[in-house]
């Protein structure tokens, strides 16, 4: 069994203890992430963003996410893995959020899905969690939604808004999400919604006083540039190593400095005597050639 469950993440949030998640795309970084302690892991559709290149995360389809949430899956044996439901795969209808995420449980093997909204999807929560499928839900500033939105914006602001967003956390609480992520939301009212919920609440750009924060991994390795959130922390600038170090495998390969013989395989006792004779052929086989034509 994992080391991070639903049941010891709860227990985490009952001890005042705080959970750390990453977002991950990929096997690799996923294998990475898993040593680390790293909590929970979010195969978010921001990767339409960080990974397609894409302005916003609505193009991303069922079928990408369950690639990528698979790929994250197999590369955590401790990790939390949390999948984002795309775009339009769960607003229909309940039976089509279920059909949905059964199908990305199933097909990938990761510990739980994710989906946007508040009171409008909690009959979306209901009929998953009957099935047995764990729920992380979203509220705040909803990327899905963020032409409602007029851009991405905080959410909560005022007596009216804190007040709608207190009401979206307490009935995604329940319906049957286990968690529910807080986005660009208030720090005081953000810290009133944890204290209010008995399920986990993860921020981000919601301030300290959540359960848990949550930032996308490329974003706090420095690898976006100048495209930074207001509330993230860069905890290294890979982005930056990362430019040198092609720069310089770059001028290395041009300048014929790479590979040295220490990134050769060494040639066997006998390898001079069959090159030559390899050679020898080849130039008899050239002449006989010629000579036909």
């Amino acid at each position: 069994m994992k080391q991070n469950t639903v049941v010891t993440l709860a227990a985490m949030k009952a001890r005042g203890e705080k959970i750390s998640q990453l977002t991950c795309y990929d096997y690799t970084t996923a294998r990475i992430i898993d040593q680390t302690g790293i909590n929970m892991i979010l195969v978010g559709d921001s990767l339409g963003m960080t990974m397609q290149g894409y302005a916003d995360t609505l193009p991303v389809t069922l079928e990408e996410m369950i690639i990528y949430g698979r790929s994250v899956a197999r590369g955590c044996q401790q990790t939390f893995v949390v999948l984002d439901m795309p775009f339009m795969s769960y607003q229909v209808s309940p039976q089509q959020a279920l059909e949905n995420a059964g199908r990305m449980m199933k097909e990938t093997g990761v510990d739980a899905v994710k989906l946007e909204g508040g009171r409008e999807v909690c009959d979306q929560i209901r009929a998953i969690t009957a099935a047995g499928i764990p729920v992380c839900a979203h509220i705040g500033m909803t990327p899905q939604s963020y032409h409602t939105f007029g851009g991405f914006k905080v959410q909560g602001k005022g007596e009216d808004g804190a007040a709608r967003l207190l009401a979206d956390a307490m009935a995604v609480q329940e319906a049957g999400a286990f968690a529910v992520v807080l986005e660009c939301v208030p720090p005081k009212l953000a810290a009133l919604v944890t204290k209010k919920l008995t399920i986990i609440t993860i921020g981000i750009g919601a301030g300290a006083g959540c359960d848990g924060q949550v930032l996308v991994y490329q974003d706090m390795l420095g690898m976006n540039g100048d495209q930074i959130p207001k509330f993230v922390h860069c905890f290294a600038q890979l982005g930056q190593a990362m430019t040198e170090a092609f720069q310089d495998y770059d001028s290395q390969v041009k300048a014929g400095t790479f590979p040295t013989a220490q990134q050769t395989y060494a040639k066997s006792d006998c390898e001079d005597e069959v090159l030559a004779r390899l050679e020898e052929n080849v130039q008899t086989e050239t002449v006989k050639f010629c000579s036909v034509v």
